[in-house]
């Protein structure tokens, strides 16, 4: 198992969460995997969205979780769903129902384009389980889980603001949908708070319903290159896949950074050739949201209503892979505890 470093304030009651290697990819493909025995034992179903597992952030972050329980709480049979960039919301549900007609439970959706989905399948399997990543579903089964993903951004900006000799930082974003907006505006308020003469520059790399922002490695590579060849010395990518092409031309421009994203991607095997380019990594924990949700249902006891892994219970957080951020780091700890204090509100909508 990799080990990550996450900042924690003086007096905070630490929260120890097992985070296994996770990584991010771009394959527009639905596919499907199955392990284990075929006989006893919890079954458990997840469908992915686009990129699945290998995606090298998001969705292997998921995906973590559920290696984890394999080993933990004796998993005996995973199916693993992945969504196209085309798929309706009928193609959804039909993916959860999939899972639920062969005995899945609980059966977890990753990411927030399943909402319409789960909502009509828990409603047709009232005793199945249900997990949704970055949206709340109603029902009495279904687990709604997020993340203040804007206050690990917050960090990421006060680490760019500290580092960047410039003063021109960039954010590249997957789709600018408001979940994605959350990123940036943490990101911005951080890069704001800690240095007023930086400017951060964002860029989106699709629209509207168009997910293709998530899983297009090429478009993340040419939206950094085009910031790099501007100044900027310092990029954040909350874009999925496309986030590791955005990796890749920083590390071809020598003095610049790359910040990560969900998973710990200076740890990724896939980038270790760039990993002496990524600053930092804000970590987003849905591995550990996945094993508390298994566990729940293993235990008798489902987890259902909303579940928010804030800073404070270190849902989120930074890397200190590598070093780079060693000698800021009484800066982050003292803006980590500014914000579980409540001294810090963290934005989660663009200016």
């Amino acid at each position: 198992m990799r080990r990550v470093t996450k900042i924690t304030a003086a007096g905070i009651a630490s929260a120890v969460l097992a985070l296994s290697a996770t990584a991010c990819g771009s394959s527009s493909q639905s596919d499907a995997s199955s392990s284990g025995s075929s006989s006893g034992g919890l079954k458990v179903g997840i469908a992915y969205d686009v990129g699945g597992r290998g995606d090298h952030s998001f969705n292997d972050s998921a995906a973590a979780g559920i290696d984890k329980a394999k080993k933990g709480l004796g998993v005996t049979q995973v199916k693993e769903l992945t969504a196209k960039t085309a798929d309706t919301d009928a193609d959804r549900e039909t993916r959860l129902e999939q899972l639920a007609d062969a005995g899945y439970n609980p059966v977890i959706g990753v990411g927030y384009s399943y909402a319409t989905a789960m909502t009509a399948a828990a409603k047709k399997y009232p005793n199945v389980t249900f997990g949704i990543v970055d949206s709340v579903v109603p029902g009495k089964n279904v687990d709604s889980i997020q993340f203040t993903e804007e206050q690990s951004s917050y960090l990421a900006g006060v680490a760019a603001a500290l580092k960047t000799k410039t003063n021109k930082i960039g954010f590249i974003g997957g789709v600018d949908i408001p979940l994605i907006k959350k990123f940036q505006a943490g990101f911005d308020q951080g890069v704001t708070d800690t240095n007023p003469k930086a400017k951060v520059t964002a860029q989106y790399l699709s629209h509207g319903s168009d997910l293709s922002g998530f899983a297009d490695p090429a478009k993340g590579k040419e939206a950094a290159q085009g910031m790099l060849d501007s100044g900027n010395d310092v990029i954040y990518s909350a874009a999925g896949s496309s986030g590791n092409g955005a990796i890749e031309a920083v590390a071809g421009k020598t003095g610049t950074w790359a910040i990560g994203v969900d998973s710990d991607q200076y740890q990724d095997a896939s980038l270790a050739k760039y990993k002496n380019s990524i600053l930092t990594s804000a970590l987003k924990n849905v591995d550990v949201s996945v094993y508390d949700l298994i566990s729940s249902v293993k235990g008798g006891t489902p987890l259902t209503g909303t579940q928010t892994y804030s800073l404070a219970k270190g849902g989120v957080g930074l890397s200190y892979s590598g070093g780079f951020i060693d000698d800021i780091k009484t800066q982050l700890d003292a803006a980590t505890k500014k914000i579980v204090n409540g001294d810090i509100k963290v934005k989660t909508t663009v200016s």
